[in-house]
């Protein structure tokens, strides 16, 4: 028990000893929650001698939950870890145990983006549909507005209703929206697919359903811990309610000013209320920052004491002294890209290398001016963020060869069975449609049912129904890396990259090996194909890092649960950082957390910048109300900001401050909705237009479309 509690803070060894009852954990910024969880876990193990198996660990990525595994299997030394990750991951694990109490079997798909959007494309041709009528990035949103707000009993249908009585719910559906929905539901339960919202959905309605599953569940999960609790949303929070009932041993951790996902539905109340709802719940503060600088934490500290809705408390030092924070004041944004890239050489000059330094912003589009003088002055870089590692064409075709051999969907079919070149172009793909359709089958089902057809002379379909049914039955005892490896190169995927002398994309895949590589040696018994398959739908771009001595530039957004020796954070004005679409106090409330996690990412130092001058609109740029928010004393000004341009700001803030309202008044309807106007009569929602606060409503009565205030009286008309 020592060695456990060796080196921990008094606050963390209060919360490692605390395993009965409800326990919250308020830990700021930096302030070691991830060793409070990992050793914890292992006190309940090696000391209570609780079962790993009989413990739930929530985080909210596949990369922490990767990295808390292998911490904790070091401690303990058990290669069982317990159910350690994410909500949705936790739900694959429940429902390939249970899903056959909802009529789907054990090898469902989980789906992801681009699944989703295959989907589209297949209900865009059946049914004539264009872009114009919903492009696929709206239609994903009005898929899960429909399924999270306005049809949330959704799972009713494809649980209970037969492909066929789907399919003539499709048929019958006019508006595009519907068309969409059921189009989508149809094609999710003709393939066993399942979607992030229906994983939380499915476990939900199987433990509402089924007592006995539920308390096999409750039974079985005696602690449960969740990571990040102020990013836990509606669902999640329900199922954490209905895991930790029998038990009734729940201990989370999070900060509510780390609260920065309120747009995605993360609600910070469950955990500011926490002690409401458990009178009997303990609160145990981590304070003691053992990331940042007293200089920079001073910084942070004095930002976000200027939210009201928190819970007060102050990050505490313990590293050194170090430099000031910086603060630039440029007169353009090309001058404070170039005092940025200056600073950095200067850096770099000391010996820092470039990899340890990091532009953050709040949106894209900032980082235009920074990289064209970062490629002037030969400056080495990389956006973390553009095409996400998991989504790149080759990693998709590599994981559809895999799901071929396991599922053998529609999906991956349309994705591989002609890459490379098999001559299955479009005619012989339509002929395979329609076998299926007739039929009631798979895709690949009709191919091998129809090899000796005419059409299919001269293909190379054969070899691909061959590799498939090797490949299918010898997986179950090879690792899967090797499998991946034989598969790549036996379909003469690879070859063809070679051959297209595309070496960024072969070094893709070897990557992709060597991530599977890494996830078979700590997931243990676990890793078995069906198992990756499922979880690896739910990897993010923070699962993959880009490698070389190259400056980082990213989103404040994609920085949270990272952290850097020095951070650049620009863009610094009204209208960017605030952004301007915020509409409610709230919603500054969210964007100074924001600021408040892009200072605390930095560990030895900070620079703030911003650029006067004039907006694209022509009106002038202001200094951000939060670099304002920090007591001057705090920093450090390479050259004093005019006080004209500090007065100005101020008063401009003070302006805009008057106008926010205290709740939201802009989600009242959603693309797709169909809804009633006094004069205009009957129509469907096509847009929401949050900067001029209006919906764009196609009216039944009208040929085109007209823009109406969100002020406008409109009445919500049911679905038809």
């Amino acid at each position: 028990m020592t060695d456990l509690l060796q080196g921990l803070n008094p606050a963390q060894r209060e919360a490692v000893t605390a395993t009965e009852g409800f326990v919250r954990v308020v830990a700021g910024a930096g302030s070691g929650k991830t060793r409070a969880l990992t050793h914890r876990f292992a006190y309940l193990v090696n000391e209570l001698g609780i079962l790993p198996g009989n413990i739930l660990c929530v985080t909210f990525t596949n990369k922490s939950a990767g990295e808390m595994r292998q911490r904790i299997h070091a401690l303990t030394g058990d290669n069982d870890t317990g159910y350690i990750n994410t909500f949705h991951g936790f739900c694959v694990s429940v429902l390939q145990e249970d899903s056959h109490a909802v009529q789907y079997p054990r090898s469902f798909l989980v789906l992801d983006n681009s699944d989703i959007d295959a989907m589209l494309q297949i209900i865009y041709e059946e049914r004539g549909l264009t872009l114009r009528d919903m492009t696929f990035s709206a239609a994903r949103d009005m898929i899960e507005i429909q399924k999270l707000f306005q049809r949330p009993d959704y799972y009713r249908d494809l649980t209970a209703l037969s492909l066929d009585a789907l399919k003539e719910k499709y048929d019958r559906a006019v508006s595009p929206a519907d068309i969409i929905f059921y189009g989508y539901l149809y094609q999710e339960k003709k393939c066993f697919g399942l979607d992030y919202n229906d994983l939380i959905k499915f476990s939900l309605y199987i433990f509402q359903t089924h007592p006995d599953i539920k308390l096999k569940w409750q039974q079985r999960l005696e602690y449960i811990m969740i990571d990040e609790f102020q990013d836990i949303d509606q669902l999640q929070y329900e199922l954490m309610e209905v895991l930790c009932g029998y038990h009734k041993n729940l201990f989370i951790v999070g900060d509510p000013d780390q609260t920065i996902y309120t747009w995605r539905g993360a609600n910070v109340k469950y955990l500011l209320e926490f002690d409401q709802k458990f009178p009997d719940a303990r609160t145990i503060f981590l304070l003691d920052n053992y990331r940042s600088t007293p200089e920079i934490l001073a910084a942070a500290n004095s930002l976000i004491s200027k939210n009201q809705n928190r819970i007060p408390k102050e990050l505490r030092p313990t590293r050194p002294s170090g430099p000031p924070v910086l603060c630039q004041f440029a007169e353009s944004q090309e001058q404070e890209a170039r005092w940025m890239v200056s600073e950095m050489k200067a850096l770099h000059g000391q010996g820092v290398p470039y990899r340890d330094m990091t532009v953050l912003y709040r949106a894209h589009y900032v980082t235009r001016t920074v990289e064209q003088v970062l490629l002037e002055e030969k400056l080495p870089y990389t956006i973390y963020s553009g095409v996400q590692f998991f989504q790149r064409a080759e990693i998709k075709d590599a994981l559809s060869y895999l799901r071929m051999i396991v599922y053998r969907d529609d999906l991956s079919f349309r994705r591989v069975a002609n890459v490379p070149k098999r001559n299955l172009g479009k005619r012989r793909m339509a002929f395979l449609e329609e076998y299926a359709q007739k039929h009631g089958c798979t895709l690949y089902q009709a191919l091998t049912d129809s090899l000796e057809d005419p059409v299919f002379k001269g293909t190379k379909a054969a070899a691909f129904t061959s590799l498939v049914e090797l490949f299918s039955a010898g997986y179950e005892n090879r690792p899967i890396s090797e499998v991946l490896s034989a598969l790549l190169n036996e379909s003469g995927y690879e070859a063809m990259l070679r051959t297209e002398g595309s070496q960024e994309r072969l070094d893709n895949l070897a990557e992709l090996k060597q991530s599977i590589y890494e996830y078979e040696t700590t997931c243990g018994e676990e890793s078995t194909l069906e198992h990756y398959l499922s979880h690896v739908a739910l990897f993010t771009n923070a699962d993959a890092g880009e490698p070389g001595d190259k400056v980082k530039l990213m989103t404040v957004h994609a920085a949270k649960g990272l952290e850097f020796p020095y951070v650049f954070l620009c863009g610094m004005n009204e209208g960017i950082f605030p952004s301007r679409k915020v509409r409610t106090l709230p919603g500054m409330e969210e964007e100074r957390r924001l600021a408040f996690v892009a200072f605390t990412r930095a560990e030895r130092g900070l620079y703030l910048s911003e650029a006067d001058g004039r907006n694209f609109d022509g009106s002038p740029r202001y200094p951000s109300r939060f670099l304002l928010d920090i007591d001057p004393g705090l920093l450090a000004f390479p050259q004093e900001p005019q006080e004209g341009l500090i007065r100005d700001a101020r008063s401009y803030i003070d302006h805009s401050l008057r106008h926010l309202p205290e709740t939201d008044q802009t989600g009242r309807f959603s693309p797709g909705q169909r809804v009633e106007h006094a004069m205009f009569g009957p129509g469907t929602v096509l847009e929401v237009d949050l900067d001029r606060r209006a919906y764009s409503v196609q009216f039944d009565a009208m040929e085109t479309p007209r823009k109406i205030s969100f002020r406008a009286r409109l009445d919500r008309l049911p679905p038809e």
